[in-house]
């Protein structure tokens, strides 16, 4: 089942539980993401970044849509972080059901401009639209999502203005995490006393950025006060990828559907650990 974001998050704020959105680096990944979803009965937001689209290709995209159109679990395409209009217009042209328009480090109202315009775009053709309000840290400037040096929360007073003025479905909010995966002696820490007045304020779900490698308790409490859709990229990445370098210590393998296999499953082990963290298990039968 394809849904666009607004679909899909409008079930999750009213049952109180969150959607992962998995950052799809292959086919293997995006296969074995679906496979744990469509066994645990939960929903999904599948997401690629522009430099992810750029090395897949479009008709990629087009698979995905296939393979989302004939599973019996609800599946959102996202595009994830991109400032740039072009890119977003072909990423809709292509086949997604929601884009993010990132002008997170432009001044208030500039973001908000750049936001407007993307949903004049993407609202005729039923595309949903994400926007970001404050800035995400990073672990690692090198990392494909960026992300600030410092970290600037969201104003929850400027929340309401932004989401007012520019007709977004969803908001991601700065709340204290980074993107990447935390280096030893890094102690993350969300604000949410912040989420609280945020959630209490704007009507739309909201989204957290950077949800890989957080500490369990602070996620799921996040879940509980309104975030609705959290992005994993580098958690399930690191066990996709620290698999396959153990797996290719056997310099007799050289066919794919000997390499994957065991990549895949170290990877669902993660996407289960999300999914039941978030809430999202079983969840596909409220749909």
């Amino acid at each position: 089942m394809l849904y666009n974001m607004k679909e899909i998050l409008a079930v999750a704020k009213e049952h109180k539980f969150a959607i992962p959105a998995f950052n799809v680096a292959d086919w293997s990944m995006f296969l074995g993401i679906m496979d744990e979803c469509e066994a645990t009965n939960s929903p999904v937001i599948i997401e690629i970044h522009p430099d992810e689209l750029a090395f897949e290709g479009p008709d990629m995209v087009g698979a995905i849509r296939q393979r989302a159109l004939k599973s019996k679990v609800p599946v959102c395409i996202h595009l994830d972080h991109c400032s740039n209009f072009g890119t977003i217009i072909e990423a809709i042209q292509c086949g997604f059901t929601s884009v993010m328009f990132d002008g997170a480090s432009l001044p208030f109202e500039e973001n908000i401009a750049g936001a407007k315009k993307v949903v004049e775009a993407a609202h005729p053709v039923n595309v949903s639209v994400e926007a970001e309000l404050g800035t995400i840290g990073s672990t690692n400037p090198a990392d494909l999502e960026g992300g600030a040096a410092q970290i600037i929360y969201t104003d929850p007073d400027d929340a309401v203005k932004f989401v007012e003025a520019t007709g977004v479905d969803t908001l991601a909010v700065a709340i204290g995490t980074c993107h990447g995966l935390y280096p030893a002696g890094m102690k993350p820490e969300l604000k949410l006393d912040i989420l609280k007045e945020i959630e209490a304020k704007v009507n739309v779900p909201l989204v957290l950025h950077g949800g890989s490698n957080n500490p369990d308790k602070e996620i799921g409490e996040s879940v509980t006060l309104g975030i609705c859709k959290i992005n994993i990229s580098s958690d399930i990445k690191a066990a996709y990828f620290t698999k396959m370098r153990e797996v290719l210590l056997d310099k007799g393998l050289r066919e794919p559907g000997d390499i994957e296999p065991p990549c895949m499953e170290a990877m669902k082990e993660v996407v289960k650990h999300k999914l039941d963290l978030f809430q999202t298990t079983g969840k596909a039968v409220l749909y």
